[in-house]
């Protein structure tokens, strides 16, 4: 028994209606972020203009805001960003090939590989404060069972050689960049494992038939497709890298630096430390120092992503 057809009109104009107010709704939203989001930096470029200058990236913070920099702190961000880069994406990308190119077949394995798989997803939700924590206990000073931070177990040349090494590493560059290494592991675990889900199980079987092995289909085949969206979560985990404040204040615990480091076991300050310190002081002058700092912390950020972005697209052509 069908429906008449005027009621199959009306439920058709009221679903059509819907739509259209679900869509319109969307899109006001997006319109108020969009506004929002150039209110804010309009606000920040109104502020921040004053300070911006050659001076300002080249200086050491001061306690007079006219001759205040941010050149140690920006140079510290590049260096434990950098170090986070070189040791979670390999890592990252690694374990994601493992846990989806070599899946385990047998009962026991498969529970093993479900329990793990459940863990790094929720260890993407985990506050970057106990990454922190984390991070100081197990690189600052190692568990304590390795020396300590006044008397090292294992140095490697002096403090004011650029190849300097101690065991435990301490409150330096190379602490920093593996504390946040653990906070952007598991970004780039799940995002590469989508990555690689999205290759179509022909390129691997084509691969398998002609007689490759099963790491030549993955390092020639399921890879080199997978890429693109590996870099866009790579992206999107060093984004939140750089901008990280918490799990660095656990690390370093100091703000006012006045020197840049030379190797990875110096002491170092962050742009997001400096900007904190800045914001909180009652001198509205610091405020505006703040704001400028906030410009310089945006533009290396969208430099790091404009560098990950061509990587990607040049990746992504010859697939297209």
């Amino acid at each position: 028994m069908t429906a008449p057809s005027g009621l199959v009109r009306r439920g058709n104009t009221q679903r059509a209606l819907k739509n259209h107010v679900f869509k319109w709704f969307c899109g006001l939203c997006a319109a108020i972020s969009v506004v929002v989001l150039g209110i804010l930096l309009t606000s920040l470029v109104m502020q921040g203009w004053e300070h911006l200058d050659w001076d300002f990236l080249r200086s050491a913070p001061s306690r007079k805001p006219k001759i205040a920099g941010i050149g140690p702190a920006m140079w510290g961000t590049i260096w434990i960003c950098a170090a986070c880069a070189i040791a979670a994406l390999p890592l990252g990308v690694a374990t994601a090939i493992f846990l989806e190119e070599y899946k385990p077949v047998k009962p026991p394995l498969r529970r093993l590989h479900s329990f793990l798989q459940l863990n790094i997803s929720n260890l993407a939700g985990v506050p970057s404060i106990v990454y922190g924590i984390l991070g100081l206990t197990a690189f600052v000073q190692m568990f304590g069972m390795i020396g300590n931070l006044n008397d090292p177990a294992l140095t490697v040349g002096t403090p004011e050689d650029w190849y300097y090494f101690q065991l435990p590493f301490g409150r330096g560059v190379l602490a920093g960049g593996l504390t946040l290494m653990l906070v952007v592991l598991p970004i780039v675990i799940v995002s590469s494992q989508e990555s690689l889900r999205a290759v179509p199980g022909s390129l691997r079987e084509g691969a398998l038939a002609c007689g490759a092995t099963r790491w030549q289909m993955v390092w020639r085949m399921t890879l080199p497709a997978a890429v693109p969206g590996i870099m866009t979560g790579s992206i999107l985990a060093m984004s939140r890298a750089i901008g990280e404040a918490a799990p660095i204040l656990v690390i370093a615990g100091i703000v006012f630096i006045r020197f840049t480091p030379h190797h990875l076991m110096d002491e170092f300050t962050a742009m997001p430390l400096q900007i904190y310190d800045w914001a909180g002081r009652p001198q509205e002058e610091f405020h505006k120092v703040a704001a400028t700092g906030i410009l310089v912390l945006l533009t290396i950020l969208l430099a790091f992503n404009a560098f990950a972005v061509l990587i990607r697209q040049k990746f992504q052509r010859p697939l297209q």
